[in-house]
């Protein structure tokens, strides 16, 4: 047998595109994985040693792929015990389902942006704003930007890697969503959803309607697009898409900053964008950007607490975004060239973020820190992929911890619902009256939350159709992503918790005087919700509230 060098996290092969035979290699397979299922010693050093004890017949070592591959194999042909855990355990990148659902993301084809920012780069292959060898580029411009082809392709790559892929939150980016014709978008939309489903559709509302009950349900569907182009018409019209959640490049709520680096809009726009969304209950996620031209560390975080003191703000999730000075900008040319901008040092900027996290409040989950641009973009500034792992050393070191939902999430830890406690937190916006349910454990991690809207007066609230009702923005219980209707082994999910969730939420707003609850489901959960009592309306899902008779 040929000598095989030793393996290394960063080195183990994923054999992308290698078939693999099962039955060539199937005993030492079968040794591994007896090997791995035992192992107690749960760090990657031990399971590393493990993979470097057993070799493939030609000499190699088992790739990821080829481990999840073949279990999958031998469990169908009655040769292997089904394990649910040692599946957990070769699993490859096993964060990317942490929080319950696998998040599938799509580009759209490069179309003009009405925005001007200095920051921005341009390429004319790509949706400004991207870059060419970004992970998500690359996979657009495999597929030559096409919805259906990239979203199977990346159900395939769930499959390859051991990930459900039964409930997916499909994230369509690509700049200005908004931007697009809309006979574009509602095609998109509708080609993705053919994709999950696995046929084709005539309408978009046909296939809305498969996906319902398809094998690959679609619970989040996530755009992005800039806040001068919400209004009420725009908002309507993203729910007949079935949009949930919306992403807005915020960036600063210094009107002078924006205007130095040509965004275009003010921070009053931003405002009644996020007023419009919140009113039709929509999660709202905004892009936050630090080191702006014009910026200093002080003036950073100063606008980084007006994301909270700001009651017309105060986000669902964050994505702080520090400013990668790149070639392909305006910023590049015309400031840093001539000296009128300068990046934060990395020290620096890893102190402001870490003096930044410890004010986000639970309710608000930090989705990232740093944008995934790959270093040889970047002139000068941080460069480090690992941004957030430096933060949270600063912030160990000062004694200092952040208490967002992502620092919180129980992931795959197991839960025991005896010790799960019902923390409530109400806070308010200038147009609703918020409550935060989440279930939690005696270690303050999250196992499940509930995002209830009770609008102030029914003018707040863009479309009619739930003017009146109280509204579910959103229900997520975490654990590893399970296929619809599977149980998982101690892990969040299945646990109920939804369904305790939605009733204490209907208590609320009863005991707050609403007489009906609103749900803003996304297309792939609305069979979920009708088991609770809720019916399908045009764009939105209702049930009336329960009274309590004296």
């Amino acid at each position: 047998m040929p000598c095989m060098p030793t393996l290394t996290l960063s080195k183990w092969s994923d054999a992308a595109g290698r078939a693999f035979d099962v039955d060539a290699d199937e005993q030492g397979l079968l040794d591994l994985l007896a090997r791995l299922a035992a192992l107690e010693d749960r760090r990657p050093e031990a399971y590393l040693q493990a993979v470097n004890s057993h070799a493939r017949r030609t000499g190699r070592h088992f790739a990821k792929t080829e481990l999840v591959d073949g279990y999958r194999q031998l469990v169908a042909a009655g040769k292997l015990a089904e394990d649910p855990d040692l599946l957990r355990r070769i699993t490859r990148k096993p964060m990317r389902t942490h929080s319950g659902v696998a998040p599938l993301t799509v580009l759209t084809k490069p179309f003009p942006c009405p925005g001007e920012c200095i920051f921005c780069p341009t390429f004319a292959s790509l949706p400004k704003s991207y870059v060419p060898d970004e992970p998500g580029s690359l996979r657009a411009l495999q597929n030559a930007f096409d919805p259906f082809r990239q979203t199977r392709s990346r159900l395939a790559a769930f499959q390859a890697i051991g990930h459900s892929a039964g409930k997916i939150e499909l994230l369509i980016l690509g700049g200005t969503w908004s931007a697009y014709p809309r006979e574009y978008q509602t095609w998109f939309v509708q080609r993705c959803l053919d994709a999950l489903n696995g046929v084709e559709s005539t309408s978009l509302a046909q296939a809305q309607q498969i996906n319902e009950s398809a094998a690959h349900r679609n619970v989040g569907l996530v755009i992005e697009t800039r806040p001068d182009a919400i209004s009420p018409r725009e908002v309507a019209h993203l729910r007949r898409l079935g949009v949930t959640k919306v992403q807005l490049g915020l960036q600063s709520l210094d009107d002078r900053i924006l205007a130095l680096n040509k965004r275009g809009h003010t921070a009053a726009e931003m405002r009644q964008a996020v007023r419009l969304l919140r009113g039709a209950g929509f999660k709202i996620v905004l892009h936050w950007m630090a080191n702006l031209y014009g910026d200093t560390l002080e003036s950073d975080y100063a606008d980084f607490l007006r994301l909270w003191s700001d009651p017309a703000i105060r986000p669902d999730e964050l994505k702080i975004y520090p400013n990668s000075l790149l070639k392909e900008t305006e910023l590049y040319r015309d400031y840093y060239l001539k000296g009128l901008y300068q990046p934060y040092a990395e020290q620096d900027l890893v102190a402001l973020i870490a003096r930044c996290k410890p004010h986000v409040p639970p309710y608000c989950r930090i989705n990232r820190i740093f944008r995934d641009i790959p270093s040889p973009h970047i002139v000068e500034g941080n460069k480090k992929t690992n941004l957030r792992q430096l933060v949270q050393q600063h912030m160990a070191g000062q004694g200092s911890r952040c208490r967002c939902l992502r620092c919180r999430e129980v992931r795959r830890q197991q839960v025991d619902p005896r010790q799960l406690r019902l923390h409530i937190l109400p806070y308010d916006t200038d147009v609703t009256r918020e409550f935060f349910l989440s279930f939690v454990t005696p270690e303050d991690g999250v196992a499940g939350f509930l995002r209830l809207a009770l609008p102030r007066s029914s003018a707040v609230v863009p479309i009619a159709e739930v003017a009146d009702a109280a509204m579910i923005r959103e229900v997520h219980v975490y654990g590893p992503a399970l296929g619809v209707g599977k149980q998982g082994q101690g892990e969040a999910q299945h646990r109920g918790l939804g369904r305790r969730l939605v009733c204490m939420a209907e208590r609320i707003a009863r005991d707050e005087g609403f007489s009906r609850l609103a749900v803003i489901s996304a297309i792939g959960a609305r069979a979920y919700y009708r088991r609770l009592g809720f019916t399908l309306g045009d764009l939105y899902m209702t049930k009336p509230i329960r009274t309590i008779s004296a």
